[in-house]
């Protein structure tokens, strides 16, 4: 097209009817806004660099062009959460964590051994065949009573029950006879008594100093080793010298016995030294904590047995009070002699918990600030250093009779899993499998507890990488429905789990990334046998809408239902959920 040297208002009004970009170019002058035609000369002075015009300005237009697009893209609505969407879909949640192989752990209550008859339960095929089903996981032997508890040995255990062949222990070393029929009816009508003492002792601040003998020993390795679990042995640390340091010869004494056995066993060293002041009127600084670790290790390391054992502590309590300069000083002292650092965590006072409190989001939430605070402290004195949940339950004091044993407690369960694994918690370790209080996994007919179940699904449907759960979105009231996201449990190569808690008393749905939606889903919805707030306090649970329990001494198939992922997730009222991706494929899950 031509354009003519005309300076009439038609022309002027035929030039400025051209695309900008035009007039710019047959101009030959840029950025300047000019709309009157060029002149003769002008045009000739445009005609001799015409090519080199022409190039810079198709480079500017596409620049312009470029910009404007992005500005106008950023400035949609919602346009950062759907590229942030985007990219979801793409990656189902980036890797945070990843924990122990025995990330869900359990405990038996030194208090089992006060009276050492009553650790024949741990013969029980029962309990054996139930604790094998959590398999693999440590089984920590300690608490309270562990530092009021010296080894005794002696010729043979104390043969509480008759000795027809499901007594004591039968000798020095000798492997303890399984516990069957009406001498475990015997044992456990004799433990519910033993329950109610050890309450009273517990409430009156008592605390008896206990002999116990090579029996003990001997029935926790044959029960730990029946059922597939790794020992872990809580020593007394309030035996101590004139100048307030450890007394290590009752520990040594009880390593020579297990060497001379060749019992497989991991230590620990007193259990919340933050506490010792109040338990036994006896104050043990971090400091000096750390130099008595330092103490067991190298007394360890003098033997070509206990020489790879692995030792754990100094498990204090919560981050408050005098616990963190405790903690900052045992570090400082005794970081190089522990394989993991350990810390415990009870929610709420047993005494008065409210089942209000095992439904609150911000009882729950309290969990990720004191889990932060410890996990930055061990970074910085001892980086690389594991952090453990060496002792953890709902409730401190024995847990909250009514509620600890009953479905809500899952709600603090599962969610005290998610919250530990987010911030970087490699073991949690359930206080207690069996024992005093009202927290157990199996109950005083050593049946499983919804706990128990709970626990099974997550061994079961949950792996050790953690991911993020932000893809994932709940349509509910803020904090009643809360979400984790893990690389699904093995054989499940490239699979991810989504575990789901809702605490409200409606149904909820949860929406799932494009790029999870397009498969299926095998969901494992738990529920109280009973509907509504008040079902919260049964002691049954169902699986899918089937009551979930033993057929005499066998487990039931746990297995999911498949659904399409389409639609999301249905999260019914007051539910625990596990959702299984078995096509997502993502990378960080395939190892």
């Amino acid at each position: 097209m031509t354009i003519g040297a005309s300076t009439s208002m038609e022309g002027k009004r035929s030039y400025c009817a051209l695309p900008a970009q035009k007039r710019i170019s047959l101009c030959g002058v840029r950025g300047r806004g000019y709309d009157l035609p060029p002149t003769r000369d002008a045009r000739a002075q445009a005609q001799t660099g015409k090519r080199r015009v022409m190039a810079e300005e198709a480079a500017a237009v596409t620049r312009r062009r470029f910009l404007t697009l992005c500005v106008v893209l950023c400035a949609l609505p919602g346009a950062v959460e759907v590229r942030a969407r985007q990219r979801e879909t793409r990656r189902p949640g980036r890797l945070v964590h990843r924990v122990d192989s025995n990330f869900v752990s359990v405990t038996i209550d030194a208090s089992l051994a006060e009276d050492e008859s009553f650790v024949r339960v741990l013969s029980s095929p029962k309990v054996r065949s139930l604790a094998k089903a959590l398999a693999p996981a440590f089984v920590r032997f300690g608490g309270t009573r562990q530092d009021f508890m010296e080894f005794q040995p002696q010729a043979g255990g104390p043969g509480a029950l008759p000795s027809s062949g499901q007594g004591g222990s039968g000798g020095r070393g000798s492997q303890p006879p399984l516990l069957t029929g009406r001498w475990e009816e015997q044992l456990m009508a004799g433990w519910r008594e033993q329950q109610r003492r050890l309450a009273r002792e517990d409430a009156g601040g008592r605390n008896r100093r206990v002999k116990f003998t090579e029996s003990t020993l001997d029935e926790l390795h044959a029960f730990a080793n029946a059922s597939g679990l790794d020992l872990v042995f809580g020593l007394n640390a309030l035996l101590r010298t004139a100048d307030n340091s450890w007394n290590a010869s009752n520990a040594r004494a009880l390593l020579g016995y297990c060497e001379e056995r060749r019992y497989r066993v991991s230590w620990e060293l007193g259990n919340e030294p933050n506490s010792f002041e109040k338990k036994a009127g006896l104050r043990v600084s971090g400091e000096q904590l750390g130099r008595d670790f330092t103490r067991l290790r190298e007394m360890m390391s003098e033997s070509p047995w206990h020489r790879r054992a692995r030792l754990y502590g100094p498990d204090v309590g919560q981050p408050k009070g005098r616990t963190p300069d405790l903690l900052d000083g045992f570090l400082r002292s005794g970081a190089d002699a522990i394989d993991a650092c350990t810390w415990h965590h009870y929610y709420v006072n047993g005494r008065d918990a409210s089942l209000d409190d095992f439904l609150d989001p911000r009882v729950l939430d309290s969990l990720a600030l004191k889990t932060k605070r410890v996990t930055e402290e061990v970074k910085r004195v001892s980086p690389g250093k594991p952090v453990w949940l060496g002792e953890t339950s709902s409730a401190y004091g024995g847990g909250a009779a009514g509620l600890s044993d009953t479905f809500a407690a899952g709600f603090m369960w599962l969610d005290k899993l998610g919250v530990a694994a987010k911030g970087g918690v490699s073991v949690v370790m359930r206080q207690v499998l069996v024992g005093s209080g009202a927290y157990h996994l199996l109950d005083e007919r050593l049946d499983p507890l919804p706990d128990f179940w709970l626990t099974l699904i997550h061994k079961r449907v949950v792996g050790r990488g953690v991911l993020s759960a932000s893809a994932f979105s709940a349509r509910t009231r803020s904090g009643r429905v809360r979400l984790y996201l893990h690389c699904a449990a093995a054989p499940r190569r490239g699979a991810v789990t989504l575990v789901a808690i809702n605490l409200d008393e409606r149904p909820a749905d949860v929406g799932v990334p494009r790029r999870l939606a397009s498969g299926d889903v095998d969901a494992f919805v738990l529920r109280s046998d009973r509907r509504g707030r008040a079902g919260l306090l049964s002691r049954r649970v169902t699986l899918n809408g089937v009551v979930v329990e033993m057929s005499g001494s066998t487990l039931p198939q746990l297995v999911g239902r498949r659904t399409p992922a389409s639609g999301g997730l249905a999260l019914p009222a007051y539910s625990l959920g596990f959702f299984v991706f078995t096509d997502a494929r993502r990378r960080a899950c395939a190892e």
